[in-house]
């Protein structure tokens, strides 16, 4: 009888190690099946890149449009008639956009082509006139070697600028007909659009429902995530794009509206887009005022009037903390998925990078949560001997 209590105990650890050997097996099975869908995907992306444009950019528009379907709704429209209403509204706001803004951006575009290399010449030059005896004096910079190093510059920029356009080009346009995108990029995002909520339900129903509590609050934050960015973010791209725009106008910069949308449509790169614009902006209007500085002081205020505007109100109201994607870990997913999948790459960067991220911090605190991490904390850590607690070895 004095033994029972012991064998109790060894059944129970026995059962205990068949439940973490199942638990286990379970966890490993979970994680093979994730990585192979992964891989799958992948794989998937990169054999039909280049006709995924058109349906991918379809997907993204009915995700950005979806809250607004919702609205209707509660309105009382059907999802029928809410979709057909959303899709008519921005069809016409987009050929409106297109009918206004494409000549004028096709002719400031062409323009600017054509007159890059003398701007290029004339900013150089205007860099150079300074007088070589106070460049010297005052920086140690020998006026020659400045200026062979700025034409090494001048032209490894414009070399890089050309190979970026050529690439977005050869990846998007070149293999996606203008056509196909707008006639096929509609028709995806009205059947998207309509049966999205549907289609939620459906793969929600597909969970195992052990885990379907989890795996519905990791695309919770998933889909916060994505959405603080793609209607968050896109939307302050837009309002950046009109404003950079509309300022640099009104102050009679060449390329004005060019510079300016181009700058804000690139915004959703951190960083890169407010300087990018800064940087042209600021170099045709050295070339355009020079020597007035008051207007290239002006063209430059532009930019710091939108970042502040930006950073103190347009940003908390339309993404605020809800993106919860590191600038740092965005670019390289920008580069990353542009590098691999094209400029389809570009459109699942932001979801794909917002789902890794999302899936990290889980694993990250289901592993604080393990004993993996905490251990058998039960016990106390053995006492060392004297002669380690003294720092002497032992004899």
């Amino acid at each position: 009888m004095a033994k029972a209590p012991h064998r109790a105990t060894e059944d129970e650890a026995a059962a205990a190690a068949v439940v973490d050997y199942a638990a286990s097996v379970a966890l490993r099975r979970q994680i093979f099946f994730w990585l192979a869908t992964a891989v799958l995907l992948a794989l998937f992306l990169y054999v039909f890149s280049a006709i995924l444009l058109p349906f991918v950019a379809g997907m993204v528009l009915a995700y950005f449009l979806d809250p607004v379907a919702d609205r209707l709704q509660r309105l009382g429209l059907s999802r029928l008639m809410a979709t057909v209403v959303i899709l008519i509204g921005f069809i016409v706001v987009l050929v409106l956009a297109f009918v206004i803004l494409v000549p004028v951006l096709a002719s400031q575009m062409a323009d600017f082509a054509s007159k890059l290399p003398e701007y290029l010449t004339r900013l150089q030059a205007l860099i150079t006139s300074f007088d070589p005896q106070w460049l010297e004096q005052k920086f140690g910079v020998d006026a020659n070697g400045l200026r062979d190093g700025l034409n090494s510059l001048l032209t490894s920029g414009f070399g890089l600028l050309t190979t970026v356009f050529t690439s977005i080009w050869s990846s998007g346009v070149a293999l996606v007909s203008i056509v196909s995108l707008f006639v096929v990029t509609p028709v995806v995002a009205f059947y998207m659009l309509l049966d999205w909520d549907r289609m939620v339900a459906i793969v929600d129903s597909w969970v195992p429902r052990d885990y379907v509590k989890t795996v519905r609050a990791i695309a919770n934050d998933i889909n916060t995530a994505t959405a603080g960015f793609v209607r968050g973010q896109g939307t302050l791209c837009l309002v950046l794009g009109a404003m950079y725009a509309t300022g640099l106008t009104l102050t009679g910069l060449n390329f004005a509206i060019l510079i300016g949308l181009f700058a804000g449509l690139i915004s959703f790169i951190p960083y890169v887009g407010s300087l990018t614009g800064l940087v042209l902006a600021v170099g045709v209007a050295f070339v355009q005022f020079w020597p007035d500085w008051t207007m290239v002081a002006a063209v430059a205020g532009v930019f710091f009037v939108g970042q502040f505007i930006e950073g103190n109100i347009l940003q908390p109201r339309l993404v605020g903390k809800s993106v919860g994607l590191h600038p740092v870990w965005l670019m390289f997913a920008l580069f990353a998925f542009g590098a691999l999948f094209g400029f389809v790459g570009l459109l699942i960067a932001v979801p794909a990078s917002a789902a890794v991220a999302v899936l990290v911090r889980f694993a990250i605190a289901r592993y604080l949560e393990s004993p993996l991490y905490k251990g058998h904390g039960a016990e106390p850590a053995p006492p060392l001997p004297p002669s380690r607690r003294r720092g002497t070895p032992r004899g």
